[in-house]
């Protein structure tokens, strides 16, 4: 289920239902999760799921909630099994047998997106780039897409992927970079890649990023 990608306001009355009266909550941080727990006055167990233990964890809650238990996933922010492990345990409660309720909300790149003035009747989301083996063979294959290109990047690779857009779609494509989205310090940049280069070249980078690339013109 989404929680909220910065503003905690941004959570739906059917997500604090459920978080209300799971047995337990999966949480990729216990502590970002406990604070919203806390904000919201819900006390419920609070277990570890992230990138790093679930495989090692799958089989022992396909079990518990086989014997009965019902459970919750959530992520840091946003919604879970988007660019995180939350699809590894969608997959296998499904060949469980077992029933998925998915709850919309909160996301980051919906947002981003729309922000960027891009069209939005056909996109492709490609999540993180690849830190090193295919990073740029991907690169020159979405230079050649037509449809809108959304990315998340990290606050401090964001210089270098813009340089590598740069490099691979042209200094006249148009990139849109949303930052800290719903939060105090918001901020989106939109032009050709030159100028938002220039732009965040220019400062200290923080928050969660949202990229978003014009497609290539037919």
């Amino acid at each position: 289920m989404p929680t909220p990608i910065g503003n905690l306001a941004d959570i739906t009355l059917r997500a604090l239902d459920v978080l209300k009266n799971v047995d337990v909550i999966l949480a990729e941080d216990t502590r970002t999760s406990g604070f919203l727990l806390k904000h919201y006055q819900i006390s419920k167990p609070l277990q570890s799921f992230h990138i790093f233990n679930e495989h090692k964890t799958l089989a022992g809650l396909i079990q518990r909630m086989q014997q009965g238990e019902v459970m919750a996933l959530v992520s840091d922010a946003g919604t879970p099994g988007i660019s995180d492990p939350g699809f590894l345990l969608v997959r296998e409660v499904l060949r469980a047998g077992l029933q998925i309720d998915c709850l919309p909300g909160a996301t980051a790149l919906i947002p981003a997106l729309i922000k960027s003035g891009f069209p939005t009747d056909r996109f492709v989301f490609e999540g993180f780039l690849p830190h090193k083996k295919g990073r740029q063979t991907l690169l020159k294959k979405l230079a050649e897409e037509e449809r809108t290109i959304v990315l998340y990047e990290s606050p401090h690779r964001l210089v270098k992927t813009l340089e590598q857009v740069k490099e691979f779609f042209g200094e006249s494509r148009l990139v849109s970079v949303s930052r800290e989205l719903t939060k105090m310090h918001e901020e989106t940049f939109t032009g050709t890649v030159v100028d938002t280069l220039m732009h965040f070249q220019k400062k200290e980078v923080k928050g969660e990023i949202v990229m978003v690339i014009h497609g290539k013109e037919e």
